[in-house]
Parts: C-alpha cells; structure tokens; sequence
C-alpha cells in the first residue's frame, strides 16, 4: 500500500537540506556565523541532490 515506502536517497537529502535551512533561519535571529555555517552545509546536501538527479537523468 505504500505505508512502508522507503524514501529514496533524494528524498532523504530534500528532508535534510530543509533542516538545515529552517535552522540556518533560526539561527540567523541570534548567531550570524553559526547562521552562515548552516547554509553552507545545506549547499553542501544541495549539490548531492543535484548530482543525484544528474546521474539518474544520465
């Protein structure tokens, strides 16, 4: 039924990168450099993700 579905790796990294953004967000009220530190780790995962689609349009 898809109740157990596993979520593929992009799906996996979607979810991550959008923890890092919202807490990049959060933080940004309060610690400017911790703020910066987070966005560059969700670039990182962004450009895993856009590899990924690379390699399966490939």
């Amino acid at each position: 039924m898809g109740w157990f579905k596993k979520k593929t790796e992009e799906e996996k990294l979607i979810e991550q990168y959008d923890r890092l953004v919202k807490e990049a967000h959060r933080l940004s009220h309060t610690d400017r450099m911790a703020s910066d530190a987070k966005q560059g780790e969700a670039e990182e995962v962004w450009q895993k993700v856009e590899a990924l689609r690379q390699q399966q349009q490939s």
